[in-house]
């Protein structure tokens, strides 16, 4: 009885064993292809869908602008009087007379001090005096000229006499030797009185240089201005001791010329090319807003300082009326023509990279010679002259009126697919 209800059961148990077998087995089936469905493959990570890769980037642009013809160059800088002079003694004595004052406007010409110089006139004086002694000497060398040829002329004739003589017998050899020896005496002392003469004559001119050296120091007791201009400081009054030649103390007197002024730009390296005399300038003063007072280039160093390279550039500002003085800061703009032109896009267009320096250009797609509608950008390697605020200016690469990337993201391309969203222009 047993063993049929043992029989029984296992003959139970059978079909349901292999029912679980086989749900098991469906069960490892629906796993290994659920996880064959989401397996990566490298093949399918490596290359996007086809919709994802024709996707553009949405970029702003701006237009590339071509720059004017001339380089506006403005510099601060102070006024500078066109010529300056500190006028010192060159007479001693006392000053008895003053002329002028702190601001006073002066002539070229005009009296400024007088100094009184006794010792310096009496010095003239005795200089004069001696040029009187030295032509009474010259008188008298003379003279002693002419009572040489004298002399000389009656040895000559007593020569040639004692000559005669001796040839006939009448006079002695002995006589007539020195007699002839007589004449070249007297030759000899011609030549002496006659190079006396000119001694005197040297005395003379020597002692007449003098007088003309004592004449222009007397003629310094008067002062009198250089140029047109105004007195700018005074240091002496009437009574005042001064000392000739002593330039190590304050002069006697400041004198400016303030018909023109001029102001020293510095002209950076990139503006030198363009730099040339004539060349306008504005100067516009803070203390008299609205008014521009004209200029021009007058002179420049020629050549770039080798520490900073810049050009030392002076520029000459005419004021007539004097509404400019010395001393004033002034702003000044230079309108420099550029020797090249140049394209200006905004600073933020720029890419830098190991590349080099370039700008992402946005142009239409070209399908062989068919353009299919859409729009890339293409990498221009670009030259930078030079930033101003925010924008670029590049002397190669581009011609203006090209649409440029500005803000490129870091994933843009070469070649790459792009919409566009307007951002302006660039400026100027």
């Amino acid at each position: 009885m047993a063993d049929r209800d043992s029989s029984a059961a296992g003959e139970a148990g059978g079909p349901a064993r292999s029912g679980r077998l086989w749900i098991g087995l469906l069960a490892l089936a629906g796993i290994g292809f659920l996880g064959y469905r989401h397996w990566p493959d490298p093949s399918r990570a490596a290359s996007p869908p086809p919709h994802a890769a024709a996707k553009p980037q949405t970029v702003r642009v701006a237009t590339a602008q071509r720059a004017s013809d001339t380089l506006s160059l403005t510099q601060t800088g102070t006024t500078q009087a066109f010529d300056t002079a500190s006028l010192y003694p060159r007479a001693t004595g006392y000053i008895v007379e003053r002329k002028v004052d702190i601001g006073s406007h002066v002539k070229k010409g005009d009296l400024l001090f007088r100094i009184s110089a006794p010792d310096l006139d009496q010095q003239l004086v005795q200089a004069q005096s001696q040029i009187l002694q030295l032509q009474a000497a010259l008188i008298q060398a003379r003279a002693m000229v002419d009572q040489a040829e004298a002399n000389r002329h009656l040895a000559d004739v007593t020569n040639r006499r004692t000559s005669t003589l001796a040839g006939s017998g009448a006079e002695t050899r002995q006589n007539a030797d020195t007699s002839q020896a007589g004449v070249l005496a007297q030759t000899a002392n011609v030549d002496a009185v006659k190079a006396a003469v000119k001694v005197a004559e040297a005395n003379i001119a020597a002692q007449e240089a003098q007088v003309a050296r004592l004449k222009v120091l007397t003629g310094f007791e008067e002062i009198r201005a250089p140029f047109d201009g105004v007195v700018t400081t005074r240091n002496n009054d009437v009574g005042d001791a001064v000392t000739a030649d002593t330039n190590t103390g304050p002069p006697l007197l400041t004198l400016a010329r303030d018909d023109v002024l001029r102001m020293a730009v510095n002209v950076p390296l990139y503006a030198a090319d363009g730099i040339r005399d004539g060349l306008e300038a504005k100067a516009e003063v803070a203390q008299l807003p609205g008014k521009v007072f004209p200029g021009r280039v007058s002179r420049s160093s020629s050549t770039l300082l080798y520490a900073s390279r810049i050009l030392v550039t002076q520029v000459d500002i005419p004021n007539p009326d004097g509404a400019l003085q010395a001393g004033l800061y002034i702003t000044l703009t230079l309108a420099i023509p550029r020797v090249s032109p140049a394209v200006s896009v905004p600073n933020d267009a720029l890419i830098f990279d190991q590349a080099g320096t370039r700008v992402a250009v946005v142009e239409a797609a070209q399908d062989g010679s068919q353009q299919d509608g859409r729009q890339v950008v293409r990498m221009r390697p670009v030259t930078i002259f030079r930033q101003t605020g925010t924008v670029l200016e590049l002397r190669t690469g581009l011609s203006g009126g090209e649409q440029v990337v500005v803000g490129p993201p870091a994933s843009l391309r070469d070649g790459d697919p792009v919409a566009l969203r307007a951002e302006g222009k660039a400026g100027t």
